[in-house]
């Protein structure tokens, strides 16, 4: 089992941010581990993590525990542990500048302004790393975008996460039963209700 993937969902550790706009990475790993039926069994290099397989290529998720802006740290001493190639990360994150539920998926790039995600490519020294942005919104009014991503989604929107929280797990299963390409092409979307229905993902997931 050579090709060994890292998926990495990204947000703040403590109860106390659970539900905010940040943790949507977290949420979306949570999810994602169920898919895999495994589950985060160890701490690792500040990191919450769980190991899987699926279609012979070994799975390995994680959500740092160093508070968002040191994301950098606990991901790239896994990336070392695991001799993950970059092509084979995937970071999960919040996007303030994308409408609320939509996702982008893309192979570089920037952070644009996403701190963990800024922490990550720092600490990589590369801007290669594979990365879904899931769309919380822009702020009302005047609010600080820093404020906001730290409240909780608006009932109206808490409603409909489950869905769109799936997609995005969807989305990173077709990275690793695909690829890149085929999860752009899928589930890049513009707006929350434009996603594409994809086939079941192929693969059986096992409990490593």
């Amino acid at each position: 089992m050579d090709d060994v993937y890292l998926i990495v969902g990204l947000g703040n550790p403590g109860r106390e941010y659970a539900d905010t706009r940040h943790n949507i990475g977290f949420r979306i790993a949570d999810q994602l581990v169920r898919a895999l039926d495994v589950r985060f069994s160890r701490q690792q290099n500040h990191a919450f993590v769980a190991a899987g397989a699926r279609g012979g290529k070994k799975v390995i998720l994680a959500k740092p525990q160093t508070f968002m802006n040191l994301s950098g740290q606990s991901i790239a001493g896994l990336v070392r542990f695991y001799k993950v190639a970059f092509p084979r990360l995937f970071v999960m994150c919040d996007d303030i500048d994308l409408p609320f539920g939509a996702l982008r998926i893309r192979a570089s790039g920037g952070s644009a302004g996403q701190r963990g995600m800024q922490s990550i490519l720092d600490a990589l020294a590369t801007r290669e790393v594979p990365r879904l942005r899931f769309g919380v919104g822009r702020p009302p009014g005047r609010m600080d975008a820093a404020d906001y991503v730290l409240h909780a989604f608006e009932t109206a929107e808490e409603e409909t996460l489950p869905i769109l929280i799936e997609k995005a797990v969807q989305a990173a299963l077709t990275f690793v039963d695909f690829s890149l390409d085929e999860a752009m092409n899928r589930y890049n979307t513009s707006s929350a209700g434009s996603a594409p229905q994809p086939p079941a993902g192929e693969g059986k997931a096992e409990g490593l």
